[in-house]
């Protein structure tokens, strides 16, 4: 008669052990102007088994869920491959900042794996290079797998400024 209650009390245990294992972070500031955006960021978290992105498009926020830290760490490795950025607001995650700028000053360079699904996202990357001093010009457009920008200015300024605006990517050579 006292096997049924040990037994409940220890599957009771274990659900519990299991849902406290849970791991989440969440990502503010990120760029989500369209659906297309919440469908970029759902698709390059959708890489990574047992991760999940839950996607606040107004409030700019991905919350990532995972069974423990090290599938969360991979899904906010997914979210920056798949050209988003953002600041981690709860969680113990790190973006991966490897863009390529070395703080030199350069007179054009090449970008790739931006997300760039819409003129929205294209204007992100106008009001990104607008920020940087000596910046002339981009070639970002809709749907553009990379661009270029041109002008006498820092490479890793450019990049930081396209990180604050929720978005980032990698100079290529």
């Amino acid at each position: 008669m006292q096997t049924l209650p040990v037994s409940i009390v220890a599957a009771f245990a274990l659900t519990l052990g299991t849902s406290a294992a849970e791991s989440t972070a969440k990502i503010s500031e990120v760029h989500l102007c369209c659906k297309g955006c919440v469908t970029g960021v759902e698709k390059a978290v959708s890489k990574v088994p047992d991760a999940k992105a839950e996607v606040d498009q107004h409030g700019g926020t991905v919350t990532l869920r995972g069974p423990d830290a090290a599938t969360v760490q991979q899904a906010a490795d997914a979210l920056v491959a798949g050209g988003y950025f953002g600041k981690v607001s709860q969680g113990d995650v790190k973006l991966a900042n490897e863009t390529g700028g070395k703080g030199e000053k350069v007179k054009s360079l090449k970008i790739e794996g931006a997300h760039l699904c819409c003129d929205n996202c294209v204007q992100a990357v106008g009001r990104a290079t607008a920020s940087v001093s000596g910046v002339k010009a981009h070639t970002a457009t809709k749907r553009a797998k990379s661009f270029e920008v041109t002008g006498d200015f820092n490479d890793k300024e450019l990049m930081t400024a396209l990180q604050k605006e929720g978005l980032t990517g990698r100079i290529v050579k």
